[in-house]
């Protein structure tokens, strides 16, 4: 571990686990943690999927899909973010070019 590292005790699915990392990103590791946690015991609990490698596959899965779902409809949003920022531009420079002609 570097100076600034320091170790994060994490708690999932019942095993505790010591993660190193940066103070400033404690957070969001516990956070992430957090959510595994929660997303694995739904796994476990809806008795569909037993043993913990299985059960930490699954919700890998269904994480990484989620992930991938709002990856692409960011995409989507910068996409009309920008067409809706060219339209403004060229509203703008409309107007400007009438206000020069009067």
């Amino acid at each position: 571990m570097s100076r600034n590292t320091s170790a994060v005790t994490l708690n999932i699915l019942g095993k505790e686990y010591k993660i190193a990392c940066e103070p400033e990103e404690q957070d969001g590791l516990t956070e992430s943690a957090r959510q595994l946690d929660k997303k694995m015991r739904q796994i476990r609990d809806s008795g569909k999927v037993s043993g913990a490698d299985r059960i930490a596959v699954m919700a890998a899965l269904n994480m990484a899909h989620e992930l991938h779902l709002a990856e692409s409809r960011n995409r989507e949003l910068e996409l009309h973010l920008q067409e809706s920022l060219i339209k403004m531009s060229n509203k703008i420079e409309n107007v400007l070019e009438i206000a020069e002609t009067r």
